[in-house]
């Protein structure tokens, strides 16, 4: 009988994933934006070493220019590992999934990091799923030989570019209550959805990273957004001890969504993205589970300006020419009182 499972990180580590690899006997196909573990990397280069055929997509660099993946490249290269940048129709590939044996698919939100396994909040859905598993593998084998991928219709699975619609239409279904885990509030559209929820009268509760993560070119659209959910009264909060990295939906206790797409334009419309809808009681239980933990162990973000500006202090000056703070002659009495 198919199934469908959930992995928690940093709770399950990076124990389950070690395993799939290790008892992978015929195939392993890996995308991934980041993959920098040196665990996973051996376990890689051991799969090849005793015959399976591992392919590996590699994101090339990120949005900045930054080039993380050259050294596991290299490494898998050298090991005989087929390797290739993910496809360049997409500005970056964020895209966090693996297949072993053409049998199970893993979708996560998480990268192949070493911080991802023991520092974030990070989800992964298995799925064997004949129908599922096969599309997972369509998209690898369009992305491989650079060709254009078709998401088939009525599937679980949801692809971006061409997101936006199926994740809204998720978010308007939901009746009573609505939990959000999520790095970025940008996506004008998702945001509209979101307020319209709470206007309806369903409970949402948000979960965010702060401001000051944001990249300057992204500190306006992400700050704004989070304003508007503050001001229509809907509860944004950030955790305690850990880093949130999860893209999680929870509706009504009775549907989730997992996997790698932020609320963000560049996510929605210009990035390879994956992300899975569940709605088997095995993994809503979870997910219910850690979504009341988190909330519990989280503080409500202060998106005042002397909130705004506690959490912003490193980039004061850059906040103030964006227009979210007062300039540096206002800021001063503030503060002075934040520090009494």
């Amino acid at each position: 009988m198919a199934t469908r499972s959930l992995l928690v990180l940093p709770d399950d580590s990076n124990k389950p994933i070690l395993d799939a690899i290790r008892g992978a006997k015929k195939s392993l196909t890996v995308k991934m934006f980041l993959f920098s573990d040196s665990k996973l990397v051996r376990a890689v280069v051991a799969a090849k070493k005793r015959g399976v055929k591992c392919r590996v997509m590699l994101n090339p660099a990120r949005r900045g220019g930054e080039v993380e993946n050259a050294s596991t490249r290299k490494k898998l290269i050298e090991s005989g590992i087929e390797v290739m940048d993910t496809n360049p129709a997409f500005l970056i590939s964020h895209e966090k999934s693996m297949v072993v044996d053409e049998k199970t698919a893993f979708v996560k939100s998480f990268n192949w990091s070493t911080k991802n396994f023991t520092k974030t909040r990070d989800y992964a859905v298995l799925t064997d799923h004949s129908r599922e598993v096969r599309e997972v593998v369509d998209c690898f084998e369009a992305d491989w030989n650079r060709q254009v991928f078709k998401p088939k219709g009525e599937s679980n699975l949801v692809w971006c570019p061409g997101g936006r619609a199926r994740m809204g239409a998720f978010i308007d279904d939901a009746k009573h209550t609505l939990f959000i885990q999520n790095e970025r509030y940008q996506d004008q559209v998702i945001i509209e959805h979101l307020v319209r929820a709470k206007m309806r009268g369903v409970k949402v509760q948000v979960m965010a990273r702060a401001p000051h993560t944001l990249k300057a070119d992204k500190l306006v659209e992400g700050v704004g957004g989070l304003r508007i959910l503050d001001d229509v009264g809907i509860k944004v909060h950030k955790l305690k001890d850990l880093k949130l990295h999860a893209k999680m939906l929870l509706a009504d206790g009775t549907s989730g969504i997992v996997g790698s797409i932020n609320f963000s334009p560049g996510s929605l419309d210009d990035r390879r993205e994956l992300a899975i809808e569940v709605r088997e009681d095995v993994v809503l239980e979870k997910l219910h589970e850690i979504a009341h933990h988190d909330w519990k162990h989280s503080h409500a973000l202060d998106l005042s300006e002397h909130g705004l500006m506690a959490d912003l202090e490193e980039r004061a000056s850059e906040a103030a020419q964006l227009g979210l703070l007062k300039d540096e002659d206002e800021r001063t009495p503030l503060k002075a009182t934040r520090s009494r």
